[in-house]
C-alpha cells in the first residue's frame, strides 16, 4: 500500500488545518489509517485512527478533541482536522495503514511521507 499525506503549511497560533492521507495498492477493509506525529527529538505519538471495518475512529486516552479523524472509504482518505493549532504542534505529521486497529507506531507497515506542520506564535 502507498499512502500520501499532505496539507501541511506554516499557520499562525489558534489556526485550523486539514490534513489528508490517501491510500492506494494492496488494502483490505480490515485495515487501519492512523495519525501520528513526531516533533524534533521526540518519539512518534499517536493522534487518532480509522478502521474501516468499524468505520469510527479511535483516540489516545490523551485526547482533547482538538483533533479529530475521519474518513471516506470510497475514496480511501483520511483526513485529521487540526484545531487551535499552538507552537507546540509543530512538528511532522504522518499517516501509516495497521492491518488492526493499533496506537503503537511499531505495529503500523507502511508509512506515508510525512507533512510539515510550523505553527507561529
Amino acid at each position: 500500500v502507498q499512502l500520501q499525506a499532505s496539507g501541511g503549511g506554516l499557520v499562525q497560533a489558534g489556526a485550523s488545518l486539514t490534513l489528508s492521507c490517501v491510500a492506494s495498492g494492496s488494502w483490505v477493509n480490515t485495515n487501519t489509517l492512523g495519525w501520528f506525529r513526531q516533533a524534533p527529538g521526540k518519539e512518534r505519538e499517536f493522534l487518532g485512527g480509522l478502521s474501516w471495518s468499524g468505520g469510527l475512529p479511535y483516540y489516545p486516552s490523551s485526547w482533547t478533541g482538538r483533533f479529530t479523524v475521519s474518513g471516506d472509504a470510497a475514496k480511501n482518505t483520511v483526513w485529521l482536522q487540526l484545531h487551535n493549532l499552538q507552537p507546540e504542534d509543530t512538528a511532522v505529521y504522518y499517516c501509516g495503514r495497521s492491518k488492526g486497529a493499533s496506537m503503537i507506531s511499531r505495529t503500523y507497515d507502511s508509512w506515508g511521507q510525512g507533512t510539515l506542520v510550523t505553527v507561529s506564535s
